[in-house]
């Protein structure tokens, strides 16, 4: 979940009829609707790199290892970056005193780095895959476990692929980006603890390669919905069900 600010990986799998390149170099953009009160919209570029190898592989902001590779099992190995941080300065002063929370007294979130394992099968009907990843950088020493599936249509140098899933996050990684941490309780801030999280999420990419060159545009957009733990704390704005994401990028194949 947390991983709003992130790419898809399934963008980087998908390759529209062309070609096979093994490197693919870009840039790219996220904006993302924050829930975080006051904060508005956040917008992050970020260079857009994909690798894909007989054993490693680039994918964005995320690199992995194909453990097991016999189609249409697939087991990989990942590293990949949580973006999910923020800086208090960043979000609304008024709207946190409204929630009852001093920012003067707050901390800044972190990004986090995670490294776990991915399952996937495939078909002619689409694709699972059971995700479990773990903060190996210290930041909030969380896990996440996910579950999606993955369907895509190719119409010529065109790869639509539409995608419905769920992240269960640990009390730790929710309560890091959505509670109030002891060191803030400690400094007089009411406590709040989400506990464990269940998000669901829904999505669509979009690649598409221009004409007969190498270039090739990205698309896509995600809405994760909010559980009650989450929406109930006085990080986020009041009444806020969800959050969105879109992500646009133009690459070049070598």
């Amino acid at each position: 979940m947390l991983a709003v600010l992130a790419v898809p990986a399934t963008a980087f799998g998908q390759q529209p009829a062309s070609p096979p390149r093994n490197w693919a170099l870009g840039v790219g953009a996220a904006l993302i609707d924050s829930p975080y009160a006051g904060e508005g919209s956040r917008l992050r570029p970020f260079p857009l790199v994909s690798y894909e190898g007989e054993r490693v592989f680039l994918r964005g902001i995320s690199a992995g290892v194909h453990l097991y590779d016999a189609p249409p099992f697939r087991l990989d190995a990942l590293l990949s970056p949580r973006l999910g941080g923020f800086d208090i300065d960043d979000l609304g002063r008024s709207e946190l005193l409204a929630n009852g929370v001093d920012p003067e007294l707050l901390r800044d979130r972190d990004d986090a780095l995670d490294a776990g394992f991915r399952a996937s099968f495939g078909s002619t009907w689409g694709s699972i895959a059971i995700e479990a990843v773990h903060d190996v950088s210290g930041v909030h020493d969380g896990y996440e476990l996910g579950l999606d599936y993955r369907y895509t249509w190719r119409l010529a140098q065109t790869a639509v692929t539409a995608s419905a899933g769920a992240g269960a996050l640990s009390s730790r990684l929710a309560g890091y980006y959505f509670g109030i941490l002891d060191s803030e309780v400690a400094r007089g801030v009411p406590a709040y603890s989400p506990g464990s999280a269940f998000v669901p999420r829904i999505g669509l990419t979009l690649m598409h390669a221009i004409g007969a060159s190498n270039w090739q545009l990205l698309g896509s957009i995600e809405y994760q919905r909010l559980p009650d733990e989450l929406r109930g704390s006085p990080l986020l704005e009041p009444d806020r069900n969800g959050m969105g994401r879109v992500v646009l990028g133009l690459s070049r194949r070598f």
